[in-house]
């Protein structure tokens, strides 16, 4: 069985998501709706808003963020997430395999040739 584009697309998100997630509020924290944007952003990344959601709380879950409520002058109070020192420690050990992991990817995209 031959996967579609959207199929291998789903497979590549699932390893990598949380963590762009994790990178997106290493400097600052963000409200849901943020992250949201700033993932579909890239067309590739995000395929609904109803996946973040429980990713999010996943990554709660997992102590790797933490939120916060913030008043919002239109509307309800907004969560903020923020990384955890949980969490920059999950970023660093990502980043510091990310590069050698998509160089051979690379590698055996173009047949092995480095």
């Amino acid at each position: 069985m031959v996967l579609d584009g959207s199929a291998v697309l789903t497979h590549l998100r699932r390893g990598v998501l949380e963590h762009c997630i994790l990178a997106m509020i290493e400097t600052e924290p963000l409200y849901g709706l943020d992250i949201a944007r700033k993932l579909g952003a890239h067309d590739v990344l995000l395929q609904s808003e109803g996946t973040l959601y429980p990713l999010l709380a996943r990554l709660r879950r997992q102590g790797l963020v933490e939120t916060s409520q913030v008043k919002s002058s239109s509307g309800p109070p907004r969560r903020y997430y923020s990384l955890t020192a949980e969490g920059r420690a999950a970023l660093a050990t990502f980043r510091s395999t990310w590069s050698a992991f998509r160089s051979a990817v690379d590698s055996a995209m173009t047949g092995g040739q480095p």
